[in-house]
């Protein structure tokens, strides 16, 4: 079970991570900055988690579900507001509960697998 959760956790953050680079760099450019300097702040934080993310570190994984609500605060604001592409605000919140989920997941079943016996 353990191996499923990691699985939803990293599809869902690499979805969330292409969407991302696709929605500011080319299918909605930010207008008034820079589109590097929008990459940098809105799918920059995305790379802190990756290296342990990988390695199926818990400790990521449980840090890493912070980054994932920001996510979703950042497509609940994107859909309410008037966006043309609203469809890529719902789909990014679609991936960031995704990455939350399983990320959240696999602390569980870790933590419950790492236990002692008595406790």
């Amino acid at each position: 079970m353990n191996f499923i959760w990691r699985i939803v956790t990293l599809i869902g953050y690499f979805s969330l991570f292409g969407l991302l680079l696709l929605w500011f760099a080319w299918l909605e450019t930010p207008v008034g900055i820079p589109v590097s300097l929008a990459l940098i702040l809105l799918v920059g934080p995305l790379l802190f988690p990756l290296r342990g993310l990988l390695y199926g570190r818990l400790y990521t994984h449980a840090w890493s579900t912070f980054i994932a609500l920001f996510y979703f605060m950042i497509g609940a604001v994107h859909a309410a507001g008037s966006m043309r592409l609203a469809w890529l605000a719902w789909l990014g919140m679609s991936f960031s509960i995704m990455f939350f989920v399983g990320a959240i997941g696999y602390v569980r079943t870790g933590v419950r697998r790492d236990a002692p016996e008595g406790l």
